[in-house]
């Protein structure tokens, strides 16, 4: 049995790459840039409110990331496993923190059980947790294509937030000893931790761990 559980965010936290990027780049490739052209354009605006504060950021990237996974409407599931793969290896894992990925490294020589927790959706996920180790676990976004093709929306709400941190207690049976993340939504998920650390933490996120006495992880 393993004597503790070590959960880890993945985008900003593990990796600088984002999955929406890696996604679109990959859509392009595959035939399908004009779609994806014309969702980006359609989504640019609120984007743009988002930026500069006039509507909820983290409300619109969730939006915009199960609205992306529209895309993916049609797609075969080992169509969905490819593109899967390509995002991890064009935009996640060239854009590694080597720093915190060593110490998830460490951990597992440790003997830690390694999970990692994110909102981008489950098979990128478990591509990038296999490119780490057979042994790290995944728990993403669901992104559910029955009998083997893509429905119209097929993304399942987006593992952040509270959420986040109650899917990651359910998946346990209970509280990871060490947790990761780097911006304040991820505070739900380090508050369940024994030993919580902020890594690269944006500026909410830093004055929380400053003020709880929580690790933070920098260069």
């Amino acid at each position: 049995m393993f004597e503790e559980v070590w959960v880890f965010d993945v985008e900003g936290t593990l990796t600088t790459g984002e999955t929406w990027r890696g996604v679109g780049r990959w859509l392009e490739r595959a035939g399908r840039g004009a779609a994806y052209r014309r969702f980006f354009l359609a989504h640019l605006p609120g984007a743009l409110l988002a930026r500069v504060g006039l509507i909820n950021k983290r409300r619109y990237q969730n939006r915009w990331m199960r609205d992306l996974a529209g895309l993916f409407a049609g797609m075969t599931a080992s169509g969905v496993g490819e593109m899967a793969l390509w995002v991890v290896e064009n935009e996640l894992w060239p854009n590694l923190r080597g720093d915190v990925v060593a110490e998830l490294r460490a951990g597992l020589e440790a003997g830690a059980r390694v999970l990692l927790a994110s909102g981008t959706y489950q098979p990128v996920l478990e591509a990038f947790a296999r490119s780490l180790d057979p042994e790290v676990e995944a728990l993403g976004t669901p992104l559910m294509c029955p009998n083997g093709v893509c429905p119209p929306r097929p993304a399942g709400e987006i593992n952040v937030g509270p959420l986040k941190a109650r899917r990651v207690r359910e998946y346990l049976g209970g509280a990871p000893a060490r947790a990761y993340g780097d911006t304040i939504s991820d505070r739900y998920l380090l508050e369940l931790a024994r030993d919580a650390v902020a890594v690269y933490p944006d500026r909410r996120l830093y004055k929380l761990a400053r003020a709880r006495g929580w690790r933070v992880f920098s260069s």
